[in-house]
């Protein structure tokens, strides 16, 4: 996959499907995320954010999961196949 399609999960459009490239990192917060579902290749969409700089809403795994900005600029992403 070119690194021009990876961005970072705060980029991600709402609405648009993404898969989980990569989790940044190997300390406690990494974990955190993978313990959560948030793993490579797994499907993520974005749902919504909260004003003033909140949280990001995600759907994954058939669940929701708010995570901060800081979270979720750990996170990288590839749009998926057909998504856009």
């Amino acid at each position: 996959m070119p690194a021009s399609l990876i961005l970072p999960l705060t980029a991600a459009v709402p609405g648009h499907r993404y898969v989980v490239a990569t989790v940044r990192g190997d300390d406690a917060l990494a974990e955190r995320l993978r313990a959560s579902g948030v793993w490579a290749g797994a499907p993520i969409e974005r749902l919504a954010a909260a004003p003033f700089g909140g949280p990001l809403l995600f759907r994954l795994h058939g669940y929701r999961l708010a995570l901060r900005r800081s979270e979720a600029g750990r996170v990288d992403v590839a749009a998926a196949e057909g998504a856009l």
